[in-house]
């Protein structure tokens, strides 16, 4: 039974070769995060919080999340360069996903519930689909969510913008800068 700890830094759909229409746009956008991600990162291992990466599985439902690390991370990958920022380690937990929800299809809730986990550090792409998703759905399950408004990422600013304000306004997240997230918090 893993350690229980009432935070988890949760890192969403960083790992992503960004292979389709708006890819170029997108790693322009959650590159900056990704370096932010990272640093929040250090501070919730640092403050024991354990840190699960919640990505896609691209439709490849033989793949595993180390075979997905190695594909984006590979030289010529447009996404390699987000993978060089956030390498996972080698006691981060993942989970792959096959929808836009963290939730859907997976085992991140009895994870967090092993956890004891009941806050959540939602971080990644796309602020206004999957990460938007996993924050509904993490409401829905009564966690306590933190979405620091500056470890997000879309396509465009104005999307990021609007769903940082659905995050905000109808999840009831707290939104605050990831500089602005105390040990005390990562800790619980």
């Amino acid at each position: 039974m893993p350690p229980t700890h009432s935070t988890a830094l949760i890192i969403i759909d960083m790992i992503n070769a960004l292979d389709f229409d708006g890819g170029a746009a997108l790693l322009k956008n959650a590159l900056p995060a990704a370096h932010r991600i990272a640093r929040l990162k250090y501070r919730a291992r640092q403050a024991g919080a354990p840190v699960i990466y919640a990505n896609d599985n691209y439709g490849q439902w033989r793949s595993d999340f180390r075979q997905v690390v190695a594909v984006c991370g590979e030289s010529g990958s447009r996404g390699a360069p987000l993978v060089q920022a956030l390498q996972p380690e080698p006691d981060d937990y993942f989970v792959l996903k096959p929808k836009q929800s963290a939730f859907h299809a997976t085992a991140l809730e009895l994870l967090l519930h092993d956890l004891g986990v009941h806050r959540l550090v939602l971080t990644g792409t796309a602020a206004d689909n999957c990460v938007l998703a996993t924050a509904t759905d993490a409401h829905i399950r009564d966690f306590e969510i933190l979405v620091p408004g500056d470890c997000l990422a879309s396509v465009t600013r104005a999307r990021t913008t609007r769903a940082l304000a659905q995050i905000r306004d109808t999840l009831q997240a707290d939104t605050r800068p990831s500089t602005r997230i105390t040990r005390a918090l990562l800790q619980g």
